[in-house]
């Protein structure tokens, strides 16, 4: 049979937004019949999807859904950030977020049942990458405010009591930039505290030291780290001469509790050299 031209991988290309070389495979496949090649690509669909669902995602972006002292804070990721800024997979993201908001579920499972894993599955053939939803996060609360990072990659949730929305979102913009582990040193876990202790103990300007002194070093040590960790005791990243708390405090508020999420956060990702990947994509892998 004649070669495969580059205009009729083009239309085919158009016509299903598949990659290049699915395209072209189809296409050889076919012996050349776009519309057979077309019928085939339909029938192959779900094995598409199934097919790149094991591949890591670990770009894309943070969204949040907010009204009447309740909010969700939701992450969905591709395998590029490429993908992550078209306007198909935010659209996907969206109705996702929309999905869960109205059912005032965090179960990503329950969320995607139905219409919207097959919308995911169109989406993974269409474009060609793993695409998924991966977790939802949410609070309650008399005053609940969001920011989401103009990146879209962070996006952040504070609950408040007393206190407005303004003041909401300037702690959770401060979260967003300093991540702070806990609301306050109070919240912090001995199994924290203790770890942390021993490693200071065992930091080399300990050795040789009298055991009284190496234990009033942990105790300083050990307060920076909370105040370091914990949100109320972190100055304000708009004003450093004042600390998270006191600026809460002043304002006749108490804060409740905090989500934060980034994108990608605690996903390993694979690391791999371009001239490897391209040389994947035409072994076929």
């Amino acid at each position: 049979m004649a070669a495969i031209s580059a205009s009729l991988v083009k239309e085919l290309r158009d016509r299903t937004g598949l990659g290049m070389l699915d395209c072209k495979r189809a296409l050889k496949d076919a012996e050349g019949d776009i519309e057979k090649a077309i019928d085939e690509l339909r029938k192959s669909s779900g094995m598409k999807a199934a097919k790149k669902a094991g591949r890591v995602a670990a770009e894309g972006v943070v969204l949040v859904r907010a009204a009447d002292g309740y909010a969700q804070v939701l992450e969905v990721n591709s395998e590029t950030d490429f993908v992550a800024r078209d306007d198909s997979f935010k659209a996907f993201a969206g109705a996702v977020a929309d999905k869960a908001f109205a059912d005032r579920t965090t179960d990503v499972a329950a969320v995607m049942a139905g219409d919207l894993e097959n919308s995911r599955e169109a989406l993974v053939q269409k474009i060609g990458e793993n695409i998924s939803p991966r977790r939802i996060g949410e609070l309650t609360s008399e005053t609940v405010g969001s920011y989401v990072h103009g990146n879209e990659r962070i996006a952040v949730l504070v609950a408040l009591k007393g206190g407005d929305q303004e003041l909401a979102k300037d702690v959770a913009m401060h979260i967003a930039a300093v991540n702070p582990q806990f609301v306050a040193p109070e919240n912090v876990s001995e199994e924290v505290i203790a770890k942390e202790s021993d490693i200071i103990k065992a930091q080399p300007d300990m050795a040789g030291k009298p055991e009284n002194i190496v234990d009033k070093m942990i105790q300083g040590r050990i307060k920076k780290f909370l105040s370091e960790i914990s949100l109320t005791e972190q100055a304000f990243v708009k004003n450093p001469e004042l600390t998270v708390g006191k600026l809460v405090k002043d304002a006749g508020a108490e804060i409740v509790d905090f989500v934060r999420f980034e994108v990608g956060d605690g996903i390993e990702k694979e690391e791999k050299d371009f001239a490897t990947e391209v040389a994947e994509q035409l072994a076929g892998k």
